[in-house]
């Protein structure tokens, strides 16, 4: 905002010059921006939060000059402007008709009107007035029009004048605008009103409330009879009103900054105070004021000994009074605690640090002490539920995956997850108009765009979806891997190509990572139990008896319409259903400095014994001289009898403290041998 240093000081007796009022306006929050010389005439352009409605006025930035400059003092005109110009001599010489103003939107808090008679219009402001404004930015046009314009930068209340005689009945009022319904404003431009609030006269729209009046009733050289309007508007009404006609006026960055209520009647008085002070002949009527609900102060606590913690600097109760009470608050002491009523133009205070943020203005904030940081320092990392995901997502980057991040936004695609769909309500396009339900299109998108060959990729992120009415969303990681598993600078005549075995180890890496291998279970799938997926290579990923995940070969006929390669292998884990299944442990042992003993067996068995019941005898029988153990080899064929397949099955044993003999080796070897036995397998 722009103002000149002359007009504060019509409300300020101070020494301070424009520089030094601009240094103390930064220090108390409000930040110079710059300072230019106007003819014989500083003007100062101050930066106004969006929550310092109360700053957009010459009177408001005074306050603000007074409660940090105790050598300052306020004029007559600034206590003038403090008693709302109540003591202000205008008695009314006519009277209004009672429905010369009314209001049927919710929209409008308060709003006032008062009639001028004999006006001469086409009159010329004073010198100075024009002056000042033209310093302002603000174009001096006519008498009526730059008094509007002073008030409003004297003490922030937009005012607009309405030719009376051009208004039909001669009365305003608030309300929504009908269909069909248009108004010209003052720029020229012609409005589609359709819902919004306008102000009417008793036909049709005459203004846009809090930004622009219109082009049929404005004042002009030949206006003689005046109705002078004064409103409170919802900030936010006005600025969607403001964004959807693409008006910006000085009216509107007040409104949606907010604008005292109680001063709607007070920038009324001001202005028939000066325009008498010029036409002293003409005729004014009362003020017709519509305040429905005038809204009730709300007390906030102040606990001095909190504010002084949070400032870093000690304030006492005596200070913080005098601090509040100079800004213009109601303030009651209760023993080291004050009891806060903020004024009608500050709004913003709602809570006890807004107090605290008061006083560390008024205080200055220059004077907060330097002081090392203190306290105990917490023990960094992650905790809980993102430590067993960041677990997960370091095995995958171990294995040689590379994350990707999509867009939770997208199309309809085949490996969507088969439930109902969460859409927004206003897509921003068809491409986004469905929240993911899946991260397997994401992944099928990002190979697709990468030439679809030898990837191994992951993602980690949320899906939505919703049953029954109700929407959730839960933490997935999901898997693609396609094409050959190493890069070709380490190829050699065999290259290994991605099947369901490498990646199903990858993710029981992962699992063996937080420490839940032991839970770990694949089961098969009922064959076409999901459309996405091969019928007779899927497998649900349980951890206990809940399943968290599927492991699978994409379907032949799904591989051909997402362009994904037919062996292409996917998997999904539900990371927070995997985290509310199992309490993760990771069991830690000393390193041996013994060697290992190994040992190798091949075994007989059917092909219907399924692995994992195997590995189980392995592991119970083995106990904890067993190492490790793998499958090195499958056979079939020559001399191996139909419906079986030999095992080759590798044992690593090892003893902390103490080696392996070749006799204790054999007898591990043999207990593991028997138990496999009692599943039907038989030694080679």
């Amino acid at each position: 905002m722009k103002f000149p240093y002359s007009m504060l000081r019509d409300f300020v007796e101070t020494s301070l010059d424009a520089h030094q009022i601009g240094d103390l306006l930064t220090m108390a929050g409000f930040e110079l921006e710059g300072i230019e010389e106007v003819g014989d005439e500083f003007v100062l352009d101050i930066k106004v939060m969006s929550n310092r409605g109360d700053g957009l006025s010459v009177f408001g930035l005074s306050r603000e000059v007074l409660a940090k400059d105790l050598n300052s003092k306020p004029t007559a005109l600034y206590r003038e402007a403090a008693n709302r110009f109540e003591n202000t001599p205008c008695p009314p010489t006519f009277a209004l008709p009672k429905d010369a103003a009314s209001i049927e939107s919710q929209d409008c808090r308060r709003f006032a009107v008062r009639g001028f008679e004999g006006v001469i219009a086409n009159a010329q402001s004073p010198a100075g007035m024009q002056k000042r404004l033209d310093a302002c930015g603000m174009r001096p046009i006519s008498l009526l029009v730059d008094l509007t314009n002073y008030v409003m930068l004297e003490l922030g209340q937009p005012l607009h004048a309405f030719d009376r005689a051009k208004l039909t009945e001669s009365r305003l009022v608030v309300r929504q605008a009908k269909p069909g319904e248009k108004l010209t404003t003052l720029n020229g431009d012609e409005h589609e009103l359709d819902g919004q609030m306008m102000i009417c006269d008793g036909a049709k729209p005459v203004g846009v409330p809090g930004v622009m009046g219109g082009l049929e009733t404005e004042v002009t050289d030949v206006t003689s009879s005046l109705l002078l309007e004064s409103a409170n508007f919802v900030n936010k009404v006005v600025r969607k009103t403001r964004k959807q006609l693409g008006l910006n006026t000085e009216a509107s960055y007040r409104f949606e900054r907010s604008v005292d209520p109680d001063g709607v009647i007070a920038a009324m008085r001001r202005f028939t105070q000066m325009l008498m002070q010029v036409q002293p002949n003409i005729q004014v009527s009362e003020v017709l004021d519509l305040y429905p609900q005038p809204p009730k102060p709300e007390k906030v606590t102040l606990r001095v000994g909190r504010a002084s913690m949070l400032l870093g600097m000690e304030i006492a109760p005596d200070q913080a009074e005098n601090y509040l009470s100079r800004l213009g608050m109601s303030v009651t002491r209760h023993g080291e605690n004050l009891e806060v009523t903020p004024p009608s133009w500050r709004p913003d205070i709602m809570r006890e640090e807004d107090l605290v943020e008061e006083l560390g203005r008024v205080h200055g904030y220059d004077r907060i002490p330097e002081a090392l940081p203190f306290g105990s320092t917490p023990i960094g990392g992650s905790r809980g539920k993102e430590l067993v995901k960041d677990r997960f997502r370091e095995s995958l980057l171990r294995s040689g995956l590379t994350q990707i991040i999509s867009h939770s936004l997208r199309s309809v695609h085949p490996l969507d997850e088969p439930c109902e769909r969460v859409s927004p309500r206003q897509p921003a396009s068809p491409e986004h108009d469905t929240l993911r339900s899946s991260l397997l299109p994401c992944l099928a998108d990002a190979a697709r765009r990468n030439g679809g060959r030898d990837l191994q990729l992951f993602e980690m992120g949320k899906v939505f979806y919703q049953h029954e009415g109700q929407f959730d969303e839960t933490t997935y990681a999901a898997v693609l891997c396609q094409g050959n598993l190493v890069p070709p600078e380490r190829q050699g005549e065999k290259v290994p190509q991605v099947d369901f075995f490498s990646v199903k180890a990858i993710l029981e890496d992962a699992f063996v990572n937080l420490g839940i291998a032991d839970q770990l279970e694949f089961k098969s799938f009922d064959p076409g139990e999901d459309r996405r997926f091969h019928p007779t290579r899927t497998a649900a990923i349980n951890v206990g008896n809940i399943q968290v995940g599927t492991l699978a070969q994409v379907h032949p006929l799904v591989a051909n319409e997402t362009g994904l390669e037919p062996n292409t292998i996917l998997a999904e884990v539900a990371l927070d259903w995997l985290i509310d299944a199992v309490t993760p442990r990771l069991n830690i042992k000393g390193i041996s400095r013994n060697p290992a003993t190994r040992r190798d067996i091949a075994i007989l068995v059917d092909k219907s014994t399924e692995f994992k019941k195997l590995e189980l005898a392995i592991r119970t029988s083995g106990g904890e001289l067993l190492e490790k153990y793998w499958l090195f080899d499958i056979f079939e064929g020559a001399g191996i009898p139909e419906g079986k397949h030999s095992l080759g099955i590798g044992l690593q044993f090892r003893k902390h403290g103490e080696n392996f003999t070749d006799e204790e080796g054999n007898q591990v070897r043999d207990l593991i041998v028997a138990e496999l036995a009692k599943l039907g397998a038989t030694l080679r």
